[in-house]
């Protein structure tokens, strides 16, 4: 039997998950927890081969952040759910040593074939979530671009920005245009949004 502990802080949800899960053959869910500082507890004391964790909520992102579940469970794989995800957010997720993502949007089988293959010792990578990255492309902006559209973002004014990272009113123009240009955004509102949702900044 494969061993599933389930985090995930909506009630309702979970119990979605866990009858899912729980109608296949060879899995059985042996823990649940909302994200409640009981997980490790829990882990610890029912020892499952995968861990399920919702990391759209505060304390899921903490847990799978952490340490101490691949320090004192080795062999506990994590997969990583999230209702969504940019391409700079996904490669930060599998930096965790995660061996899973998966779309809380899914259809359920894609949820039980992620189990599985996390067992088998393979990695899996909800397919959509993929292609988003592979569309997205390399980031276009440079560190300046980004600084710059930070301060921007913030509400700071052109001539601040200009005083604080060294530079003249007429670059720091410059650089709001290229970065108007390279995000494909229609204004400046529309490229900090468009950055915000690609993860860039």
């Amino acid at each position: 039997m494969i061993r599933v502990l389930l985090v995930e802080n909506t009630r309702l949800v979970r119990a979605a998950f866990a009858a899912l899960l729980s109608r296949e053959e060879d899995i059985e869910v042996v823990a649940e927890a909302g994200g409640d500082g009981e997980v490790i507890a829990r882990a610890l004391m029912c020892r499952p081969d995968v861990a399920v964790i919702d990391v759209d909520s505060k304390e899921g992102e903490e847990l799978a952040a952490r340490s101490e579940l691949r320090m004192r469970l080795p062999d506990c794989r994590m997969l990583l759910m999230m209702a969504s995800t940019t391409p700079e957010r996904l490669r930060r997720i599998l930096d965790l040593h995660a061996a899973g993502v998966i779309s809380t949007n899914a259809p359920g089988d894609r949820l039980v074939h992620g189990v599985r293959k996390l067992v088998r010792g393979q990695r899996f990578i909800d397919p959509e979530f993929a292609l988003a990255a592979l569309d997205a492309g390399e980031k276009p902006l440079t560190s300046r671009d980004v600084e710059i559209l930070r301060l921007t973002a913030d509400g700071t004014p052109t001539w601040e920005i200009a005083q604080r990272l060294s530079l003249s009113v007429a670059t720091v123009r410059n650089h709001l245009s290229a970065i108007t240009r390279k995000t494909g955004g229609r204004n400046r509102i529309d490229a900090i949004r468009i950055a915000r949702e690609s993860g860039w900044v």
